[in-house]
């Protein structure tokens, strides 16, 4: 079968690999669509200090059960459309003791410390795929990304009458964005590109602000009667906007942040204290969230398709990387399918 590897930062090749033998708590699937992720990018750019190359990358999956193991025991068949929790769990860790087995001190996830699903068909455990049906292939392989964005407003906390401010409108911001609205806060988008904006009010921000042009502390002031919003979603992963986070949320607030900021960030740590603030990382997905992200979807509250930005078939992985590098502003998620 084929295989798209990044073999080295910037060099993609497509070779033949073998096909994999399940085992017997195991499924083969023949993979339909994938979308690729932020880290996906980052490896090809050697930004990933996870990965050792070569690597084949992608994690976020629609496919269909091709084959199936003898002691499978889920509700699952051959031909059903399905989707993958990428991460892995070692069940010993003070996370996995807790039953927060999405911030497991040992994950792997597919396509980063393991290689993914850049592939025609990959062997998975069989408690790692969700049964999807009625949903088309380029929705399901969004669940992912979608669920990491749900994990976020839950580690938040949100609840309908809250406001909720966003920083960050790639796919995870959007996601985060995307449930909030669903669960019935009062959405606030933040980002400097007008184009990500209006892609998040189509996808449920009731407000949004260009910080590079707009009065960011004096608009949201005015969206919430000077007592800022009760949740900060962080989804950018730069020093500024972490510090933002904790100087725009309201007194007794929550601060979530998603991002990953690559250099130091300095706070004034008084406002953590006077404003005792909820401050928290979030991570992942959790199996449950990816069962919500389905509901969602199923009931056709949201069109995700606005988060689609570009298609390339397997063999062409490379070059969709490469497309993504030189124009970060233009994509919001690409499949390849």
């Amino acid at each position: 079968m084929k295989a798209a590897k990044i073999v080295r930062p910037g060099s993609v090749e497509v070779a033949e690999i073998p096909l994999p033998q399940i085992e017997s708590d195991q499924v083969l699937l023949g993979i339909r669509a994938l979308g690729l992720c932020g880290s996906d990018l980052a490896t090809y750019k050697g930004l990933n200090p996870l990965v050792t190359y070569p690597r084949i990358p992608g994690h976020e999956i629609a496919a269909e059960i091709k084959e199936m193991g003898s002691e499978v025991t889920a509700d699952l068949k051959i031909g059903d459309s399905v989707t993958v929790s990428p991460y892995s769990a070692c069940g010993k860790c003070s996370a996995c003791r807790i039953g927060r087995v999405n911030c497991c001190q040992y994950n792997q996830t597919m396509g980063v410390q393991r290689d993914g699903a850049a592939t025609e068909y990959i062997a998975v455990p069989y408690k790692k795929v969700f049964k999807v049906c009625g949903l088309t292939d380029e929705q399901i392989s969004l669940i992912e990304p979608l669920s990491v964005g749900w994990h976020a407003t839950n580690r938040a906390e949100v609840s309908p009458g809250d406001i909720v401010l966003v920083f960050g409108c790639g796919v995870i911001g959007l996601g985060a964005i995307i449930a909030a609205a669903y669960k019935k806060a009062t959405v606030i988008a933040v980002d400097i590109d007008n184009a990500k904006l209006q892609k998040a009010q189509k996808l449920g921000a009731k407000f949004t602000i260009n910080s590079e042009r707009q009065n960011l502390p004096a608009m949201v002031s005015e969206i919430t009667a000077g007592y800022g919003p009760h949740v900060v979603i962080e989804a950018v992963g730069l020093p500024a906007t972490f510090r933002q986070a904790v100087e725009i949320v309201c007194f007794a607030g929550r601060v979530v942040y998603v991002g990953y900021a690559g250099q130091k960030v300095e706070y004034e740590t008084k406002l953590f204290v006077s404003k005792e603030l909820d401050i928290k990382g979030s991570r992942n997905a959790l199996d449950s969230e990816f069962g919500s992200v389905v509901a969602m979807l199923i009931s056709g509250a949201i069109d995700v398709r606005p988060l689609i930005t570009g298609r390339y078939r397997l063999d062409q992985l490379g070059q969709a990387l490469g497309f993504w590098q030189q124009n970060p502003a233009d994509v919001t998620k690409i499949l390849i399918c």
